[in-house]
This record gives C-alpha cells, sequence and structure tokens, in this order.
C-alpha cells in the first residue's frame, strides 16, 4: 500500500495536490416488518474512508437467507483508491486518482418474486490532477443478469450515462445545466405518467420541484437548507417492458406488482457532501467547487418497498464513491 502525501510547499511555486479517497459497497440492508421483525445489518460493507493512502478492501460471503424470505447464493463488495498516470490513444491525459466500487449478489430471490442470477453495481469516479476538483464518473460494468418478477423476464433500457460528460471549468454536477435537464426530463416522465399510484405521483412531483430548488441554489438565488449542500435521485434504467402479470405495471424505472409492493431499479443519488476533515465550506454563485467539496454518487440497483405477502425496506446491492482533491 503506498501513500500520495502532500509535499512541502516549494518557494516560488504551487504547492502539490493531494487526494482523500471515500468509496463503501455493501449487499443488503434494510428492515423486514413481517411477516417476521428483523432488521438487515448492511452485509458484506467495505469502506475506504478518509485516507489518503491508495488502497484495496473487499469482502466476500457465501449463499445467505433471511428465514427463506430473501436469499442469496454468493455475494461480495470492494472498494479501492489508486492514483494513475496515464494517456489514452489520442495522447489526452487522464492522470489523476481513480476510486471504483462494486458490489456484486449471485442468485438473488425475494419472496419468490424478485429473482436474478446476478446483480451488479459498480461506479467509478476519475479526479484529474488538473482541474480536478470534481470527478469524471462512470458506472461501466453495472447491470442486472437474468432479472425476472414472478418468473418473467425484466426487459429494460439502460442510459449509464445520464450523468454525461464532466462539467466544464470543474463545476459540480448539481450546478451542470445539461445534467439536471436530464433528471428533469426523467422524473416528469415517471411522475406524469398514467395510473401513477398516488403515493409515487406525489413523490416524483417532489423531486421535480427539488430540481428547480437545486437549479437557483446553484445561481445563488436561494440558500440550502441543513447543513448547505444538495443531492438528487434519477436511475440509469430508461425504461422497463411489460411484465405479463396481472396488475403488475411499470414507470420509468419502477415496477409496482400488486400484493408484493414496489421495485425501483438502478437509482442514483447525486450530491455533495462537506469535506472529510470537518472544516467549514459550502458551493454557491455557480462558481468552481470549493475544496474539500466532495461529490459523490451512489448507486442502489434494487429498492424495494415491500407490502403484503412481505412488509418493510430492503436496499440490494449498493456503491458509492467520492472523495476530494485538495488544495
Amino acid at each position: 500500500m503506498s501513500a500520495n502525501p502532500k509535499p512541502p510547499a516549494e518557494r516560488g511555486s504551487n504547492v502539490e495536490r493531494y487526494h482523500i479517497y471515500h468509496a463503501e459497497a455493501h449487499l443488503l440492508s434494510g428492515n423486514l416488518k413481517h411477516p417476521i421483525e428483523q432488521p438487515i445489518r448492511h452485509q458484506a460493507r467495505v469502506v475506504l474512508e478518509k485516507t489518503r493512502a491508495d488502497g484495496h478492501v473487499s469482502q466476500s460471503v457465501d449463499g445467505t437467507s433471511l428465514e427463506g424470505l430473501i436469499s442469496y447464493k454468493a455475494g461480495h463488495s470492494r472498494v479501492s483508491g489508486s492514483k494513475i498516470e496515464k494517456k489514452d490513444a489520442w495522447g489526452n491525459d487522464h492522470s489523476g486518482w481513480v476510486t471504483l466500487s462494486t458490489s456484486v449478489i449471485e442468485g438473488l430471490n425475494v419472496f419468490e418474486v424478485i429473482t436474478a442470477d446476478r446483480v451488479v453495481a459498480q461506479v467509478s469516479t476519475e479526479h484529474a490532477l488538473v482541474n480536478g476538483h470534481v470527478p469524471k464518473v462512470t458506472f461501466l460494468g453495472t447491470r442486472f443478469e437474468n432479472l425476472r418478477v414472478g418468473g418473467y423476464p425484466v426487459q429494460m433500457e439502460f442510459d449509464l450515462g445520464i450523468c454525461g460528460e464532466k462539467p466544464e471549468e470543474d463545476q459540480p454536477y448539481l450546478s451542470d445545466r445539461a445534467f439536471l435537464d436530464r433528471v428533469q426530463r426523467q422524473l416528469q416522465g415517471i411522475a406524469g405518467a398514467k395510473g401513477l399510484p398516488e403515493a409515487i405521483e406525489k413523490e416524483y412531483d417532489s423531486k421535480v420541484a427539488s430540481i428547480d430548488d437545486i437549479r437557483k441554489r446553484a445561481n445563488g438565488r436561494t440558500k440550502a437548507k441543513g447543513n448547505g449542500h444538495s443531492k438528487l435521485q434519477c436511475s440509469l434504467v430508461k425504461s422497463i417492458g411489460p411484465i405479463p402479470l396481472p396488475g403488475v405495471k411499470t414507470f420509468g424505472n419502477i415496477i409496482f406488482i400488486p400484493d408484493f409492493g414496489t421495485v425501483s431499479l438502478a437509482e442514483v443519488e447525486v450530491g455533495i457532501e462537506a469535506n472529510h476533515d470537518g472544516t467549514s465550506d459550502q458551493t454557491g454563485g455557480g462558481s468552481p467547487q470549493e475544496q474539500g467539496d466532495s461529490n459523490y454518487f451512489t448507486v442502489n440497483m434494487l429498492n424495494m418497498h415491500l407490502g403484503c405477502i412481505g412488509g418493510g425496506k430492503v436496499i440490494a446491492v449498493s456503491a458509492k464513491s467520492n472523495g476530494d482533491t485538495r488544495p
């Protein structure tokens, strides 16, 4: 394991930059309310936290079953951070710090309704050595293999590029107009869908309204609530094909299953966190991100709100990557 410590400043030159890594991943979490009441602590959770040292952490587990209600045959999670120096085939410099977070479950079975051979959440961020406070992000590798509902295959269209290219001038993603436009269109498509349950409609109306608030914050017209940082939710899944089960409906990345609940596929949360050493910082006024702010990206492959045959909330296959570059 090698470190990238901050060297002393040289007279007449800038201090060399360094990076603080942060990433985490886990297989399963949440809680069951019935037919049994049981919390599901984060299974196979791994963390690369508040460190300037390159590193790799992984954990594998064999078959796991929660009283036969939720089970999987195997799973593993891993996180890593490393400094690289490379150029692509066109000579573009990609030197910087790369953080990778991965979560994988094989042989998933939820109440005999949701099954999958393999589910992968993977997110990687690349902070460039120059203009690298905001990272480039990729979700390459994220996928469902043979996802089924009630035995029927789920056909879906992915959009792994929902976040787009890294915003210009080191602006945070939550200040990037093109990214906010894409997310707003996706949310509006769900909120305005015919036959959407009322509770979900209200939830997505609120998410659409929050995009306008984020735009105002980015332009410095309003102050953020709470800790002064923002976040939004979107999905890597654009649409889901018909599932020939009575009463089953799909809306964007959401599957509504009567007598089971709702399942949201490949949810992504994009946000800005306070820096990792506790000092004050804030993004505002549309200006480049302050040193120490951390853009994070979380992928939850299955967010299940259960009702009827089972009750509770369960998240399966989750990965998160962020980090911040100084100075």
